[in-house]
C-alpha cells in the first residue's frame, strides 16, 4: 500500500521503484519503435456514405457519393470533397471532406471534416437535418 503526503504526492521512492521494475521487465522505449509513415498509414477513399436525418419528418437518407459528387437532402445540397480512412480499420475510423449548402438560405453552411466515429465532434448544425459519415467506399 502506498502512502499519499499531505501534498497529495506520492514518495519518490514509489517513483524510482516503478522505473526500476519496467527496465528489468524488457520494456521498449518510445525512441525504439519505427513510425510508419503518413501515407502507409492513412488511404484515400473513391467515395463515402453519408446518412441524412430529417428531424421533423422522422426519415433517413442514405446517400452514397463519390469524390466530387454532389446530392441532395431537403434543401440541403450535400458535396463530398475527400474521404480518408486507416488502413488497419477502413470501416470504423473514416472522416471525410464535406460542403453543405443551403439553397433557402442561398450559403455554404458547412465546410469541413466529419469524422466516422465521432460524428458529434464536428457536426452539421442545423434545425431539421443531421447529417454524419457512415464510412469510406474504396470501389
Amino acid at each position: 500500500m502506498t502512502r499519499i503526503l499531505a501534498t497529495g504526492r506520492r514518495p519518490r521512492i514509489w517513483g524510482a521503484a516503478l522505473i526500476a521494475l519496467s527496465l528489468t521487465s524488457g520494456s521498449v522505449f518510445a525512441q525504439q519503435i519505427e513510425v510508419p509513415s503518413p501515407s502507409e498509414r492513412i488511404s484515400s477513399g473513391t467515395g463515402a456514405m453519408l446518412r441524412g436525418l430529417d428531424k421533423m419528418a422522422g426519415t433517413t437518407v442514405d446517400l452514397r457519393l463519390g469524390v466530387g459528387d454532389s446530392a441532395e437532402v431537403g434543401p440541403l445540397v450535400v458535396m463530398l470533397e475527400d474521404c480518408r480512412y486507416p488502413v488497419d480499420n477502413p470501416a470504423g475510423e473514416a472522416f471525410a471532406w464535406i460542403d453543405i449548402y443551403d439553397s433557402r438560405q442561398d450559403r455554404m453552411i458547412f465546410a469541413g471534416w466529419m469524422i466516422a466515429s465521432s460524428p458529434a465532434l464536428n457536426a452539421l448544425d442545423h434545425a431539421r437535418f443531421d447529417l454524419w459519415v457512415l464510412n469510406c467506399t474504396t470501389s
